[in-house]
């Protein structure tokens, strides 16, 4: 039986990020480990238009520039709660940028 398309994308990111994939558990456990990073890996057919539109439009910044593309997503405060920023990037971006994963062994905190 062919394994299925999220177990191959996890190994496939973990192997990038020089790590391993995490067995199936059933538990909240990362999907991968790799150096300071506990991976989640979410496998879908399409992504939505916007966020393909923002990441073209990083990826002709970057060519234009000479730089890296990076998509910064944010869901403002509100109610007590403080923004919420994330980075979206190539993974192979980011592997190429940061050449060795940095694990010292310690937590790494936002």
């Amino acid at each position: 039986m062919a394994e299925p398309s999220w177990k191959r994308h996890e190994r496939a990111v973990a192997r990038l990020l020089g790590g391993q994939r995490q067995p199936n558990t059933g538990r909240r456990e990362p999907d991968a480990l790799a150096g300071p990073w506990a991976i989640e890996v979410k496998t879908r057919r399409t992504l939505p238009k916007w966020l393909l539109a923002a990441i073209s439009q990083a990826e002709d910044g970057a060519k234009a520039t000479g730089r890296r593309p990076l998509v910064v997503l944010v869901r403002p405060e509100g109610r007590g709660r403080p923004p919420l920023r994330l980075a979206v990037l190539p993974l192979e971006a980011l592997v190429a940028w940061g050449g060795e994963s940095g694990d010292d062994g310690k937590e790494v905190t936002p």
